[in-house]
């Protein structure tokens, strides 16, 4: 899509925004080669760190919100049909990878809108079970704003970091590096996280015994 690649190559609050709303849809968009150049460009002072995490989010919910109404007015045949048809698969969708988040959104319940916007694969799609299950819109843009505020600020944490220490033209190539192991750092988070909230949930049940 050689429109993302224009808009990638000209980052401003504006692009910043649009294309995390077409990442928290269903458009492949990815977010580490958003944020994380826009804040290595805000380290030279051509933008503000802060705005970017800001309209990241922003864009982030409003795409979020897209799919949640959509699936929560068409239903899972249609949500289905699309992910099999061409223009799904053009959109790198399948069936398969809305079950899975469908899996893990009803694996973690509520709390899967917060934790699943920082794991690769469900992080675009969670949305969607949410808006199937009929999730209470506030609770789950309350959610949605936290998980993708903390994502977009580590990605501009990433960014700024780095222009200390690698020039523009191996940037690209050095966050992908960076972001395996920023990926692992969250999955760890997350697994964590969802142990305290079961301990804290076992440990409640047996109080009350």
């Amino acid at each position: 899509m050689s429109w993302i690649s224009t808009l990638l190559s000209n980052l401003n609050y504006g692009t910043i925004l649009l294309l995390m709303l077409l990442e928290s849809t269903v458009i492949p968009v990815p977010s580490e080669l958003v944020v994380a150049p826009a804040a290595y460009h805000a380290a030279s002072g051509e933008l503000n760190v802060l705005l970017i995490i800001l309209f990241a989010t922003i864009g982030a919910d409003l795409g979020a919100s897209i799919n949640y109404f959509v699936a929560l007015y068409v239903g899972r045949p249609v949500i289905y049909k699309f992910a099999n048809s061409k223009w799904g698969k053009m959109c790198l969708l399948n069936q398969e990878k809305v079950e899975k988040s469908e899996q893990y959104f009803d694996n973690h319940g509520v709390m899967a809108t917060l934790t699943g916007r920082l794991v690769p694969g469900i992080r675009h799609l969670i949305s969607i079970p949410a808006g199937l299950a009929r999730m209470a819109y506030w609770k789950f843009l309350l959610y949605t704003t936290i998980g993708a505020g903390a994502w977009h600020a580590i990605l501009a944490g990433m960014g700024w970091y780095l222009h200390t220490i690698v020039p523009e033209e191996q940037l690209n190539d050095t966050i992908k590096e960076y972001n395996h192991y920023i990926v692992y750092a969250i999955l760890a988070i997350v697994v964590v996280a969802i142990l305290y909230v079961v301990a804290k949930n076992i440990i409640k049940a047996r109080k009350t015994k």
